[in-house]
């Protein structure tokens, strides 16, 4: 019997489409993450983990979609490829399935090293580019979820003893904005 094609497909916010990820591999089951790749703790990739069978082939679109540091890469390549699973890289154009040669191994590793190195040029640029915006005052941060009036409102019902969780959910920010304005108003 021939395994199931499986699709995991990431992007990291909710308003972010997944369309253009494998949309032109015809899948049986498609596993899709709305969160961030900093870690694996993500909902639809451990189900993705635990279905999948010997003989199944996941489909990914690139490398940084399943993992965002090497050591993770490895792991969940490697996890995966010792249950009898085949891992395919559609970006990348490489395929792992636990067999591979020793130059197979390399080449994910370098490729994994690569898009790591690469997510942490990204990220100094960032920093710096929001330092210069900062010092020429163009730079002003996240607008404040909510307004100055909401934010007292919120403040005081939170210290009259109101429950926090129930506060954000009303107020429509999460507990930790929440505790970041208790935090700012003392």
């Amino acid at each position: 019997m021939k395994g199931h094609k499986l699709g995991y497909i990431r992007v990291s916010t909710i308003d972010q489409n997944t369309e253009r990820q494998l949309e032109e591999i015809q899948l049986d089951r498609k596993f899709v993450d709305k969160a961030s790749g900093k870690d694996t703790n993500r909902k639809q990739l451990d189900e993705l983990i635990l279905f999948a069978r010997d003989g199944d082939t996941i489909y990914i679109h690139s490398m940084d979609r399943l993992a965002r540091n090497l050591n993770d890469l490895l792991n969940i390549v490697t996890v995966l490829t010792d249950k009898g699973v085949e891992v395919r890289f559609h970006k990348e154009n490489l395929a792992f399935d636990g067999k591979d040669s020793p130059m197979s191994k390399l080449m994910l590793s370098v490729m994994g090293a690569f898009a790591e190195f690469e997510r942490s040029l990204i990220r100094e640029r960032q920093r710096e580019g929001i330092a210069l915006a900062k010092r020429r005052g163009v730079y002003k941060g996240r607008k404040k979820a909510l307004s100055e009036a909401d934010i007292k409102n919120v403040v005081e019902k939170a210290n009259s003893g109101g429950n926090k969780t129930q506060l954000a959910k009303q107020y429509g920010i999460s507990r930790e904005t929440l505790y970041q304005y208790l935090k700012n108003s003392k």
